[in-house]
């Protein structure tokens, strides 16, 4: 999954803003690199980015969605935890809801995912919430999060799970998480994870966002061997060959030439 940030104040200092035809390229880009999705959001998740309303929102986003859906045939997924937003989105192109609340912040979401029939990742958001346990913790915003989804009337064949990787996290708890991501495969559904240049990974190396890439290829490795299926990534060429390779190490996709 390539990340195409349509915000002025991205984390990792890649938002396109207002530039919809460098949305585009991106978005090209990261189809000829390997993408299988491209994921587009219009409000940073980053803490403390969180603060615009729905309508700067949909005005950052629908004009790069437009750019983005002419650019690829690829599914696209919007990054959006508003109602309002996921479908006018859905609407304009998008295919995907990628919520970082879970369906738990608009609960309205899960009616326009199930009204649709299109796919949702839910992803857990330890942000505000007391710490027990680090599974523990994910477990129960996954299981809440399935709730609505259920009460919803949506088919658990259409989620993605995503335990939500420096979302409130310590450094120890994010490292940790990768750690013990095998034990989320109880919920027979695909995870998605998103460690691409985050602080987490700055803090180990010591190096800044721009110098984090080797640091991510690992992380992304250690995902793929503990069982993730979808790698949210900024390099996604650099990151599908690592994918390539740790799947063939990991899951034996590699067969030799008859």
């Amino acid at each position: 999954m390539g990340v195409i940030n349509a915000t002025p104040d991205s984390f990792s200092d890649d938002g396109t803003g207002d530039d919809h035809d460098r949305a585009a390229t991106l978005a090209r880009s990261f189809e000829e690199a390997g993408a299988d999705i491209i994921d587009v959001g219009a409000e940073s998740s980053r803490p403390g980015g969180e603060g615009i309303d729905a309508r700067e929102e949909l005005r950052r986003l629908l004009p790069a969605l437009a750019k983005i859906r002419a650019a690829t045939g690829l599914p696209i997924s919007v990054d959006t935890w508003r109602a309002s937003v996921a479908q006018a989105a859905l609407e304009a192109g998008a295919d995907v809801i990628n919520d970082i609340h879970g369906f738990r912040r608009d609960p309205a979401i899960a009616g326009v995912a199930a009204h649709t029939g299109a796919p949702a990742v839910l992803m857990h958001n330890q942000r505000g919430l007391p710490f027990h346990d680090v599974i523990g913790d994910v477990r129960a915003g996954f299981d809440a999060s399935l709730r609505v989804a259920r009460d919803a009337g949506i088919d658990p064949a259409r989620l993605v799970l995503d335990p939500g990787f420096g979302f409130g996290w310590t450094v120890g708890q994010n490292l940790e998480l990768v750690r013990r991501l095998f034990e989320l495969g109880a919920y027979e559904l695909p995870l998605l994870v998103g460690v691409s240049r985050k602080s987490t990974l700055g803090a180990v190396v010591d190096l800044p966002v721009e110098r984090r890439r080797d640091a991510t290829a690992a992380a992304v490795a250690m995902c793929v061997a503990a069982g993730v299926d979808i790698v949210r990534v900024h390099d996604v060429a650099e990151m599908s060959t690592v994918v390539r390779m740790a799947d063939a190490i990991a899951r034996g996709t590699w067969r030799d030439p008859a």
